[in-house]
């Protein structure tokens, strides 16, 4: 039998959803635009470079989030948002001319005729995506592929860090939306920050002048409950010294379930609330992963990357690739590969982090994934996106 706050959650549903048909025969602000990143988690990704590049580009857009209500702590003071399902919420989505997305918009959205939605994506795809993940059983059962066709329905645009994705993209979202080649906005900041910009990150992370930052951050695992580390990170810092420090990243899919904590050194700090990945990445010398398609944006920094995958077969047979990562092959893989604690220990030991072999590995990689990012891809959408006309050249 429902009980009473199941039937009354149903009623307001129903009633917001009346109310949202309704505002879809207002007319539309020319001068509004939703935002939203990561299933409505918060200021983030491509979204969140776009929309600070329009406020200097577009002043006139005035620019929204849509934002879940357990996740509104996030919001940064001065930026406004809509709590998502709230009355607020539908009525920007009835009525903005201008949608930007890394991923989607809970709740029953319907894109009107003269609305504007770009989807800018929130990677490179590594492992399967789309309609690929029909192959693997695990990943169907849990996919509904019609609603994956709906969504991809709604695109205007679709954003690509490079040839791969668009590739990929192609393939995976089929669809009638243009592709635009231009970049990741989110990956600016690695060209424009300064060396203060960077000692100031540290220095708020805790990371001394002549200490060496390692950041790790793995991907989920389809086939695994919970957050898991493949790497003993206390071990590893002990193992290095004093000189090491290593931050510890779990995929926002875990978020705040993930229980890292502090350590007895000191020496690993859990940075998985930390608001900006961008910044952890600027913050560490060298950047240890899996398949997480955070080894992309990193190479833009031209530091080295480690791939520690001591799971591999079982990865690939479950979640699938697009390439062997840990082939050893340029342009494939950006860096050492280790498959064991104990040889990812003797990789930063010997310094084949940074070896010249390793520093070639990830020229190749980077020529082949950031084509594109050069520090002004936000400004190259937002001017493409909201018909912004670039300004003539000074005199």
């Amino acid at each position: 039998m429902p009980t009473r706050a199941s039937v009354k959650r149903y009623v307001r549903r129903q009633v917001m959803r009346a109310a949202y048909r309704t505002d879809r025969h207002r007319p539309l602000d020319p001068n509004l635009a939703v935002y939203g990143a990561y299933w409505n988690r918060g200021v983030a990704c491509n979204p969140a470079a776009i929309h600070a590049k329009a406020r200097e580009l577009a002043p006139h857009i005035r620019g929204v989030w849509a934002v879940s209500s357990r996740h509104r702590d996030r919001m940064p003071p001065g930026v406004p948002y809509v709590i998502e399902g709230s009355r607020p919420y539908w009525r920007a989505m009835a009525t903005a001319t201008y949608l930007v997305n890394n991923s989607s918009f809970p709740g029953g959205f319907t894109k009107r005729p003269g609305q504007r939605y770009l989807q800018t994506h929130h990677g490179t795809p590594l492992k399967t995506m789309g309609l690929d993940q029909r192959a693997y059983p695990e990943l169907a059962r849990k996919a509904d592929f019609a609603k994956i066709l709906a969504h991809v329905g709604q695109w205007d645009f679709s954003l690509s860090a490079n040839p791969h994705s668009t590739e990929v993209w192609d393939r995976v979202y089929p669809g009638s939306y243009q592709r635009l080649d231009l970049g990741y906005p989110r990956n600016d900041v690695y060209f424009t920050a300064t060396a203060e910009d960077i000692a100031k990150i540290r220095a708020e992370l805790g990371v001394h002048a002549d200490q060496t930052a390692l950041l790790y951050a793995p991907t989920h695992r389809d086939y695994r409950e919970g957050f898991v580390p493949d790497l003993d990170a206390e071990s590893l810092a002990r193992e290095l010294g004093p000189n090491y420090v290593v931050l510890m990243r779990a995929h926002y899919f875990y978020g705040r379930s993930a229980e890292i904590g502090a350590t007895p050194t000191g020496r690993v700090r859990d940075v998985t609330a930390h608001p900006r990945v961008e910044e952890l990445c600027l913050a560490a010398d060298a950047l240890i992963t899996d398949y997480s398609s955070l080894a992309f944006d990193y190479a833009c920094l031209d530091r080295p990357i480690v791939v520690h995958a001591p799971d591999r077969d079982l990865y690939r047979t479950t979640r699938g690739t697009y390439f062997d990562l840990l082939s050893g092959r340029p342009g494939d893989t950006p860096g050492a590969v280790t498959l064991t604690s104990g040889e990812l220990v003797e990789v930063f030991r010997t310094g084949e982090w940074r070896s010249p072999a390793s520093a070639a590995l990830r020229t190749a990689f980077r020529e082949r994934f950031c084509p594109y990012d050069d520090g002004r891809a936000a400004e190259r959408v937002v001017r493409r996106f909201f018909a912004v006309p670039f300004a003539p050249p000074s005199r």
